[in-house]
């Protein structure tokens, strides 16, 4: 239980005095605590607030009933003398009953009708109370606050709630405050809705202060509605605005509770550990087939460059478009069979280059080597004409011994490819 008090100033005597405030937890298990707030020496100078919480209206009609039974259950143990209590709710009922609309000559209540003068309180008729009216009378004013009431937007948006279904709430409410003789006031801290109203009715309720606020309906996120204004009539008024319910369905099958909704970001991903990851990428590597596990690996040397060497390559598409180490490139041989191997197609290609005839009258193959460079032949020679350029024996003789490697056959080798002593020498 929770204590703290209101400061109360009466502008007219100049004077000022604290109203004792006892919040009780909303857990019945507190209950017991009521005894140091409620005793009997100060009962007839204490009001009830009941607060309901609209961010979650399921609930409200339950809280109210149940908390109103624990208050019942509570004065009725303090053993109030009979005489007394019967005072206490008498003077309830003609409070209810001599409510007068503020600004207004005559009340806008059918429960009391004034003379034009009001001069004299036994000149006035008082109407007897409704069938439903202050039928649990607790001897002790009661104010349901409606708590939260910005959260009707949001239940608009996320629930689906339309405005019969808080015309429903209302008119719910309203019939529990009638049977207690309750005030109603919807309020708002977070848009500063009816706070101050809430303090001036406690005070005009416990101190007698003047209240001039009339009631308020038509805005169903500020509702007030004091005690002795409403009827059933009045609450019928509501009923006229439904569509889908009906005024006699149950609170609890038409407002329910939502069911709960699991947001993602509360879900907390847990990565599995580097090691079991790793093994799992092991083993779907391991199922894979050769070909689909990548791009062969091209295992050919290469030269300074960094190209490989021509000899090893292995597409047979791209063999017309290899260009020799010797330069001025020649046609390559049309008989060339294309089922050989990628290595015997290079090998004759190379070896048909080696095998034309160059030697034909007026050719460049009579032209001799150069004095003291080793000459390869003289006019006549069957290696190509850019063989004879100076420089160019070397490259020939490693073309050759490449190509013997490769083939490594005999028959592979044209049989009219000479090879001369001075070649096999440099070699």
């Amino acid at each position: 239980m929770e204590y703290l008090y209101l400061n109360v100033h009466d502008e007219d005597r100049d004077d000022q005095t604290r109203c004792n405030v006892w919040i009780l937890d909303g857990d019945l298990y507190h209950k017991g605590l009521l005894k140091f707030a409620m005793e009997a020496s100060s009962l007839k100078d204490t009001l009830i607030m009941l607060a309901v919480d609209m961010s979650r209206p399921w609930t409200a009609l339950d809280s109210l009933q149940k908390w109103a039974s624990v208050v019942r259950e509570h004065i009725d143990k303090l053993k109030i003398p009979p005489e007394e209590m019967k005072e206490m709710e008498q003077k309830l009922v003609r409070d209810f009953q001599e409510y007068i609309e503020p600004g207004e000559d005559f009340p806008a209540s059918p429960q009391r009708r004034n003379t034009s003068l009001q001069e004299d309180k036994d000149d006035s008729v008082i109407l007897p109370l409704g069938a439903d009216t202050l039928t649990c009378n607790l001897g002790i004013p009661v104010v349901v606050v409606c708590t939260k009431c910005d959260a009707i937007s949001i239940l608009e948006k996320e629930h689906d709630y339309r405005d019969e279904h808080f015309d429903f709430i209302q008119s719910h409410i309203r019939r529990f405050c009638l049977q207690y003789g309750a005030a109603l006031i919807y309020t708002s801290v977070k848009e500063n809705k009816n706070i101050d109203l809430v303090y001036k009715y406690i005070v005009q309720k416990l101190y007698g202060f003047p209240f001039n606020v009339p009631a308020v309906v038509v805005e169903k996120d500020a509702v007030f509605i004091p005690a002795g204004w409403d009827n059933d009539k009045k609450i019928g008024i509501l009923h006229e605005n439904f569509q889908t319910l009906k005024a006699e369905d149950s609170f609890e099958d038409i407002i329910t509770k939502p069911p709960v909704r699991k947001f993602v970001h509360e879900k907390e991903i847990v990565a599995e550990d580097d090691q079991v990851f790793l093994m799992k990428q092991q083993s779907q590597l391991a199922k894979q087939p050769p070909t689909a596990a990548g791009r062969p690996v091209d295992a050919s040397p290469r030269v300074p460059g960094g190209s490989p060497r021509t000899p090893n390559r292995s597409v047979t598409s791209n063999v017309a478009s290899v260009t020799p180490i010797p330069t001025g490139s020649k046609k390559i041989d049309p008989n060339m069979k294309a089922g050989a191997t990628s290595e015997g197609v290079l090998a004759n290609f190379f070896n048909s280059l080696l095998s034309k005839k160059t030697g034909s009258p007026g050719g460049p193959g009579g032209v001799g080597g150069s004095p003291g460079g080793g000459g390869t032949g003289g006019a006549g020679s069957n290696l190509p004409p850019s063989a004879k350029k100076s420089g160019q024996k070397p490259v020939l003789t490693d073309v050759q011994a490449e190509l013997d490697r490769i083939s490594r056959k005999p028959e592979m080798v044209s049989p009219t490819t000479p090879t001369s002593p001075t070649e096999g020498e440099a070699s």
